[in-house]
């Protein structure tokens, strides 16, 4: 069919941070992507500017399954730092006590926000063996000394390339050093130094503490990801990537670390994703900016509009999050799911087959910007140029059921990627703030919010109608129809 445009021969173009260069993805081992992505350092809820950044590395993901690749992702669980070791000293319960309900809630969240899961999720408490190991490799190849504190640092002045992805200079580094950086700074050689292994403190780390050759203490929060990635991944991977904010220096000693020890290129591609701000002002609690995803759900929001408004700006450029924001989502996720609708309800009209060559055209144009350092702006025209043209055809009687179904096809490859659109045949009937409380009921009864969810219930009944669960899910249909 006309329709059937073949989006696996699209080369992937992706904008490497190392080099400043939009650079054409070829993997390692054949066509199988290997991916880490930095994860969520569980001592609280994750607030909407870290799914800004997993958002974009589930679109980056679901891009590159559909331009053909297969993929392995790995995406770490920090359960071990400061915030967290903290955390569990002032509640005293133990780490893992601790960091439970924050590790659970935060893949809630993910399947709130339809983001899809990575293969693996490693703790970093389960490998601090590995990072062991890999300090004692550190230390005997000459790039890690022990401080009078009796932490390990890892001396930057001994790895030459130190500063390649965020092109800073060691002359730079003395002097400056990062507020990160500066945070690591017990009794090393060098201010820029950062720690591989910290000593322990009764003090600050309570009764929470690994043994090591080295002494009682706990790993760096650089060597957890390098250990990690490693192990999981191999010496090189294709991709690694992550929010702006953590190029320096935390990619930066990923890789210092990681060569250091392997004697071979960390990763090949770095992605970073820009900052999120809210109302034009840098996210903060004092300022009454500062959203978590389960905030914005008691507001009402769906975790479908909250993935539409991170997902539909291009990652490079800075998003302004903002309510009126989330209400535009909201409308363009009515215009997409009432499109889908018309096609589910088509009986009549005729198949004269002139939308093929429209659904050729948006699928090609959809892949080509997707391909093109995930341009999703012009993607997502792609699709709305598409409804429009079809509606035309819609009008004109020119569309009969068997093109609706192709139609329905398409925008189901659309949606493997942007994960927003509702492909239940409800009853034109229902009205949009009846099929919209269904929907945030079905969050609330994900997120285990069993009083919401149930006010929302008598809410739907009350306006005369029922939920009824189908094989496909739960959906609304007027009482006694």
């Amino acid at each position: 069919m006309e329709d059937q445009y073949d989006q696996t021969q699209v080369s992937l173009k992706l904008l490497n941070t190392a080099t400043r260069k939009k650079e054409t993805l070829q993997p390692i081992q054949g066509n199988h992507v290997r991916m880490y992505t930095c994860g969520p350092t569980v001592y609280d809820y994750a607030h909407i500017g870290n799914f800004r950044t997993y958002v974009f590395e589930d679109l980056l993901r679901r891009t590159i399954k559909f331009l053909g690749f297969e993929i392995t992702q790995v995406m770490n669980i920090t359960d071990v730092d400061d915030k967290t070791i903290k955390g569990a000293i002032n509640k005293d319960v133990s780490l893992e006590e601790y960091v439970k309900p924050y590790k659970d809630a935060f893949f809630e969240d993910l399947d709130s926000l339809h983001i899809e899961r990575a293969e693996k999720y490693p703790a970093a408490t389960e490998y601090v063996q590995e990072m062991v190991d890999m300090i004692q490799d550190l230390m005997n190849k000459g790039f890690a000394y022990q401080g009078a504190d009796k932490s390990i640092y890892f001396s930057i002045q001994k790895f030459p390339n130190y500063g390649c992805l965020s092109h800073l200079k060691l002359d730079e580094l003395k002097t400056g050093a990062s507020e990160r950086v500066a945070s690591d700074e017990y009794d090393k050689d060098n201010v820029a130094d950062f720690v591989l292994w910290k000593a322990y403190d009764e003090d600050r780390d309570g009764k929470i503490y690994w043994d090591s050759p080295y002494g009682k203490g706990r790993p760096g929060w650089h060597l957890e990801c390098s250990a990690m990635a490693m192990k999981m991944l191999g010496e090189t991977i294709d991709i690694h990537c992550g929010g702006v904010d953590n190029m320096f220096p935390h990619h930066e000693n990923e890789i210092a670390q990681s060569e250091a020890c392997s004697g071979k290129k960390f990763s090949n591609m770095w992605l970073h994703s820009e900052h999120l701000i809210v109302d034009g002002k840098k996210m903060s609690k004092s300022l009454g900016n500062f959203y978590t995803l389960r905030s914005l759900l008691e507001k009402g929001y769906t975790g479908k509009q909250v993935r539409y408004l991170l997902l539909q700006t291009h990652y490079k450029t800075q998003l302004n999050f903002t309510l009126e924001g989330l209400e535009a989502a909201k409308h363009s996720l009515q215009r997409l799911d009432d499109f889908v609708l018309r096609m589910l309800n088509i009986n009549t009209g005729s198949d004269t087959g002139e939308v093929g060559s429209i659904l050729s055209q948006a699928i090609k144009s959809f892949a080509v910007s997707l391909a093109d350092d995930l341009n999703i702006s012009p993607a997502l025209a792609a699709i709305y140029d598409m409804i429009r043209e079809v509606n035309i055809l819609c009008d004109d009687g020119k569309v009969g059921i068997n093109d609706a179904q192709r139609v329905i096809d398409v925008m189901k490859k659309f949606d493997s990627i942007i994960d927003v659109i509702s492909f239940e045949k409800v009853s034109e009937h229902v009205p949009n703030e009846v099929q919209q409380a269904l929907e945030r009921r079905i969050e609330a009864r994900k997120n285990k919010d069993w009083a919401a969810a149930d006010q929302l219930r008598d809410f739907i009944h009350d306006q005369g109608f029922v939920i009824e669960d189908t094989p496909s899910g739960a959906v609304v249909k007027k009482a006694g129809v």
